[in-house]
């Protein structure tokens, strides 16, 4: 019995190798055009089986590579929908270089329908990179992105929208990382002719040795062209945020020369680069008569708390004026959570 076991653990670990192998090993074969999907076995000691799906689809010409990952929190559908939607049209033999899509990160959150966290081990995906190869579920699949997705991309891009509880107004964004300002220039160009009206970026300040947490900041430190797109909320697959998500690739797309036209011409975008958070100091019951895209004047009252007997607790106002990016839109309201954010340009910023 032991050493039946020994073989089966020595069996699981080398097709895990293998596995993760594959992307690398599909990367580099020179057949094209191809398409293939692989299943990136994921397991860990708590007794947590899963995989990370991953499409490659290599087009006749030989050209960059441009990852694009959904789904890194399973309550965001439109980023997953449009995912989904863009491997079916894309027209492969029309394709220049080479797509990577990850329609669903984290597929613990997504089939559990439970918004940030995978409750299969309580870890926020978007939260946990670089990952750890030896941690939970969550953590190897952040480490299995970082090892084996981030280093063939040429341009990595995130897509986000609001998750169940928040109202959002669609925005692509990048880091202003002034250390990789080739990098940082070509992430704010992409953005710019992605089509979307509202271009944000923000400050880039941790050093190389820090955890970068975040996904497509994981790539930034890596010295990779890398944006995010967020599109959609309240835990709802709308039409129109699906639309969007995938005309800004597919203009990103025309821009890199690897496919297709533009969709439609593309307006001189809104920048904003100075963001701020109100937050809240107690657990209680939220109601704003805001929305996300609303402009706010510095001081106005924007939202108010109370207790699960009416009795007002708390009141929140604009530390600056700008407009709401993203907001809380359902009553549940507890300590420390955002309860929206504010956005400017400032020049200084730049």
């Amino acid at each position: 019995m032991l050493r039946v076991t020994t073989i089966t653990i020595i069996l699981l670990s080398v097709q895990m190798l293998f596995a993760q192998k594959t992307i690398e090993e599909t990367l580099e074969d020179t057949y094209r055009p191809v398409k293939k999907n692989l299943r990136i076995k994921v397991e860990d000691t708590l007794g947590n089986n899963g995989f990370l799906p991953v499409s490659i689809v290599k087009g006749k010409k030989e050209g960059p590579t441009f990852t694009i990952v959904a789904g890194v929190h399973g309550f965001e559908y439109p980023p997953i929908i449009a995912t989904q939607q863009l491997m079916q049209e894309i027209n492969i033999d029309s394709l220049n270089g080479t797509l990577v899509f990850i329609p669903i990160a984290s597929r613990g959150s997504f089939y559990n329908r439970t918004p940030f966290k995978n409750p299969e081990d309580g870890v926020n995906l978007n939260g946990a990179f670089p990952g750890n190869k030896d941690g939970s579920i969550t953590q190897r699949t952040a480490s299995i992105i970082t090892k084996h997705i981030i280093p063939v991309s040429d341009v990595f891009l995130d897509i986000h929208c609001g998750d169940a509880p928040e109202d959002l107004l669609p925005f692509i964004c990048y880091y202003n990382n002034k250390s990789k300002p080739e990098q940082t220039q070509r992430a704010k160009e992409l953005s710019e002719t992605s089509g979307f009206q509202y271009v944000v970026s923000y400050p880039y300040t941790i050093s190389h040795e820090e955890p970068a947490k975040y996904m497509f900041k994981q790539a930034v430190q890596d010295g990779k062209t890398a944006l995010s797109i967020e599109s959609g909320k309240l835990g709802n697959v709308q039409e129109e945020a699906v639309v969007l998500i995938k005309k800004g690739v597919y203009n990103m797309l025309v821009e890199m020369k690897m496919y297709g036209k533009r969709v439609e011409p593309t307006k001189a975008p809104i920048r904003l680069n100075d963001q701020v958070y109100i937050k809240s100091n107690k657990q209680g019951i939220f109601y704003s008569s805001y929305n996300a895209g609303d402009t706010v004047q510095k001081g106005a009252i924007v939202g108010h708390a109370t207790d699960e007997f009416g009795v007002l607790i708390e009141e929140y106002k604009a530390s600056k004026t700008g407009i709401i990016l993203y907001m809380l839109a359902t009553p549940p309201i507890n300590k420390g959570d955002t309860v929206m954010c504010l956005s400017s340009f400032n020049p200084e910023n730049e």
